[in-house]
């Protein structure tokens, strides 16, 4: 079987069997939890789950069973993903930190309770009606994409003073993601006098031609939109940015930890932990309906130091002040 054939499933269960085959009836819930990252990148968030799960009262294999589908940015596989987790009944479906996997589940059931970390407004991309009641059978962690991109984006040019050009990367499989980025960032940008070019990518080598497209267009920095593919990518994007001499803002602490300049955003951690915690809400009987969507309230602004000096980039006192961490 080709890999793109299969969704990689770790975390206790097989991974040899087809999804169908490994469904036994048993008394232990099971929860699907479906995100866009590889496996090999989400040891940590996969952990952060997994402890709000037992702060629930939930450990596995103990009193629950949790099957860890990884996407690796194939979204494609979504449809018929959580049409087998309808089919054979799992008790929660969990999606943090990915919204096509969100809209997914919903599109796919209307019964099976689903937790999402979704950083789009939950009531707009049709999750739930409000977050203060989300009436039906949604709910979950909301991270305000829209404000915290014109904050990393303000953020990114604080720290690289005579950036003008900014490149965007966006993944277009990831539509809810790629479409709130063109449409908040050309705003933000104009307001600082930056100039936007918007550049996709939603595999290995697509990335490699944006790179090759950012150069050409003399780019002073890239903006890596928020995505569970491009951080899985994340040592192919600090090796590349490295490569070509195009620094990188990102949304994550995982990608600066690997070599990007600079990231902005939800502490990812956090969020995942929130995710679990409200799993294990439903595994105990409560309603989705009767829990609000939490807003995040955990920020967080790290500057990769080393990178900044193989720019050549000084970062000022003043940036150095506002960062929750300086990775030196």
């Amino acid at each position: 079987m080709r890999r793109r054939d299969f969704i990689a499933l770790v975390g206790g269960a097989a991974v040899t069997l087809p999804l169908a085959a490994r469904a036994q009836p048993s008394a232990t819930p099971v929860v699907g939890f479906v995100n866009g990252r590889s496996p090999e990148a989400s040891a940590a968030v996969a952990a952060a789950f997994r402890k709000g799960l037992s702060e629930a009262g939930y450990v596995e294999p103990r009193n629950v069973r949790v099957e860890y589908h990884w996407l690796d940015g194939r979204y494609d596989l979504l449809p018929s993903l959580m049409a087998d987790l309808v089919r054979r009944g799992v008790a929660v479906i969990a999606t943090p930190g990915s919204s096509p996997a969100a809209i997914a589940a919903k599109a796919a059931t209307e019964t099976i309770p689903i937790i999402f970390g979704v950083g789009g407004d939950p009531v707009k991309m049709g999750l739930v009606t409000s977050v203060a009641r989300p009436d039906g059978n949604a709910t979950g962690v909301n991270f305000f994409l829209g404000d915290i991109a014109a904050k990393r984006l303000e953020l990114l040019h604080g720290l690289i003073t005579k950036a003008v050009r900014i490149a965007v990367l966006v993944n277009p499989t990831n539509t809810s993601t790629a479409e709130a980025a063109r449409r908040d960032i050309p705003e933000a940008a104009r307001t600082m006098g930056l100039q936007i070019e918007f550049l996709n990518a939603n595999n290995s080598h697509e990335i490699e031609v944006a790179f090759d497209t950012a150069v050409r267009d003399r780019t002073d920095a890239l903006f890596v939109t928020p995505d569970a593919f491009f951080t899985s990518r994340r040592v192919q994007l600090a090796t590349f940015a490295a490569h070509y001499g195009v620094p990188s803002a990102h949304a994550t602490r995982e990608e600066v930890e690997a070599g990007g300049l600079m990231s902005y955003g939800t502490d990812l951690i956090d969020t995942y932990r929130q995710v679990g915690d409200y799993t294990g809400q439903i595994l105990k009987g409560v309603k989705p309906a009767d829990l609000p969507v939490l807003q995040s309230t955990k920020f967080e602004f790290v500057i990769n130091q080393q990178t900044a000096r193989l720019f050549g980039i000084e970062v000022p006192n003043s940036v150095q002040l506002l960062a929750d961490e300086v990775i030196e």
